[in-house]
């Protein structure tokens, strides 16, 4: 045994490499990217820390490019989701009781991985399976260094927590695992959440069963080898691709579920919500929940705004990773006074935005990551077009699936505060606005609170700070994360935690050390050092 009182130090944000003309890393890039290119892989599932295949099969393809596969991976059937909770439950003992630092160990070093020797090959995955450019794989993929990083060290802030002792007393608190598994359930457009999900309850000394999602499987499937590769212990967290239903209907049966990690869609996390409380009593304790959602994010825009900086945000904020963002501006309030000369702006800047396979890295946006999702943005610009009483199509509109699922930047003006477009979340490149009189602002800033169901992001362009405090106290419970001229995307572990409410989740804030409070449960201890050798109170003596 090893004895010290050992402490991590708070690390700082991994820099983000730029990959411009000339640099080591765009050469080193494209090079991996022809590597992933040129072969082909089968992706198992990993239970137990075992390599298992299941014989039925999946494909990895390539969002921009439908006719290049990128490999095939394998399904979980109904048994291997019963052995992964096994398996789980049997590392569970050993690794809760793991001393923190060695778990801690274990994530430090994956980031070294990931950000060294890892750092190419896994950026070219992600831009090939999840259609992402150099800047978006990039920023994902730093993301996940800092997740294991600060939760290491939150981990650290979280255990020398502990109770005030008087005299003839100790207090302590025991900050345990969950008792049983997690399940995490991660989406498709962040490699990032892909990561961090399974690993922050791990981190925090809980076993885990993961299903990824099924059009990143192929990216995915690079966490799994780097966390093994740095000491992940078998059946501490087992990775089961496949069907949804399927694997969720054992899991939210066992007796032994004890958390649930999710991002996803709101109706997916209202139908695990309804499915845990019919199950209730079959759990051994109350699973915790945890989910991050949808979004409706808005760019409100006061008289006072700057416009050139009104127009990065709009086409950094709606359009970067295709809008594929739970946190991208689909909503867009502008003043009647600005509308003329913004409009110029921002349409003269979204003619030079390419569209395009992401290996050209002239290109600004990939394509949509299914065609399911494609059929879903398109519905909404046909939808548009439908109805000219009440939208306008006034820029883009354009859509293609011949070669990938492309759609190209799509700007819609609503005639009404509410309604379909303001309202629902798209998930694509279309940015409805509002154009609203400019003596109107409170008014309109209440119509923004109140449009729709969602409380993710959203941010307000203004100079005037009086305009600013008004925004902040009106749209107070809008969004989880607030911005203050800039966009609503792009939140930064450690420095912007992340997280809505309302529709769009539980808000326990990822990135910080709120969100490793959920996964344990504490126990409180008290070790009297002077123990009474009477039982009368004084208040008893005559």
């Amino acid at each position: 045994m090893s004895t010290g009182v050992f402490q991590i130090p708070k690390p700082k944000n991994e820099p983000i490499l730029t990959y411009a003309p000339g640099t080591k890393e765009r050469e080193e890039l494209l090079k991996k990217l022809n590597e992933l290119k040129s072969r082909k892989v089968e992706v198992p599932l990993v239970i137990g820390g075992k390599k298992v295949k299941s014989g039925e099969l999946g494909v990895c393809s390539c969002p921009h490019n439908k006719s290049l596969i990128l490999g095939y991976y394998h399904k979980a059937l109904e048994e291997h989701v019963e052995k992964a909770i096994d398996e789980a439950l049997k590392a569970r003992d050993k690794w809760a009781n793991m001393d923190w630092y060695y778990r801690a160990m274990i994530f430090l070093k994956a980031a070294e991985l990931l950000a060294g020797p890892y750092r190419f090959e896994v950026n070219a995955a992600i831009m090939l399976c999840q259609s992402k450019t150099p800047r978006e794989a990039e920023i994902d993929l730093v993301e996940l260094v800092d997740f294991w990083r600060f939760n290491a060290y939150y981990m650290r802030f979280l255990y020398e927590q502990q109770p005030e002792s008087l005299t003839g007393e100790l207090n302590r608190i025991d900050w345990r695992p969950l008792e049983g598994f997690v399940f995490a359930i991660t989406p498709f457009n962040f490699f990032s959440i892909g990561g961090n999900l399974p690993t922050a309850p791990a981190l925090m000394g809980n076993v885990v069963v993961w299903k990824p999602s099924t059009p990143v499987v192929y990216s995915n499937y690079y966490i799994m080898k780097i966390l093994e590769e740095a000491g992940l212990p078998p059946g501490v967290i087992n990775f089961i691709p496949g069907n949804a239903e399927r694997i969720a209907k054992i899991v939210f049966s066992n007796p032994n579920l004890a958390g649930v990690h999710f991002t996803g869609s709101t109706e997916t996390f209202k139908k695990i919500w309804k499915t845990i409380g019919e199950n209730i009593w079959t759990y051994k304790s109350f699973p915790r929940i945890v989910g991050e959602t949808g979004g409706k994010d808005f760019i409100f825009l006061h008289k006072s705004a700057d416009i050139d900086e009104a127009v990065v945000a709009i086409i950094r904020g709606a359009f970067e990773y295709q809008g594929q963002k739970c946190s991208a501006a689909s909503r867009l309030y502008v003043p009647k006074s600005l509308w003329p000369k913004l409009k110029e702006k921002l349409f003269r800047e979204l003619g030079k935005v390419k569209v395009g396979e992401v290996e050209d890295f002239t290109n600004f946006m990939g394509a949509l990551i299914t065609r399911e999702a494609f059929n879903k943005v398109v519905s909404y610009i046909e939808y548009a077009k439908e109805h000219p009483e009440e939208y306008e199509i006034v820029y883009g509109g354009k859509y293609d699936d011949s070669k990938g699922y492309f759609v190209w930047p799509t700007i819609v003006v609503s005639k009404k505060p509410k309604g379909k477009l303001m309202e629902e979340e798209i998930f694509g490149p279309v940015l409805t606005v509002y154009v609203y009189d400019d003596d109107k602002y409170g008014e309109t800033l209440r119509l923004c609170n109140e449009t729709s169901p969602y409380g993710l992001t959203g941010s307000i362009f203004a100079k005037d700070r009086e305009a600013i405090m008004i925004a902040e106290r009106i749209l107070r419970w809008a969004a989880g994360n607030f911005y203050i001229n800039d966009k609503p995307t792009g939140a930064i572990v450690n420095r912007q935690p992340f997280g809505g409410s309302r529709a769009s989740g539980t808000n326990d804030k990822a990135g910080w050390w709120l969100n490793l409070l959920k996964w344990v449960t504490l126990r409180a201890i008290k070790e009297n050092l002077n123990p009474s050798k009477k039982w009368k109170w004084p208040y008893m003596e005559t």
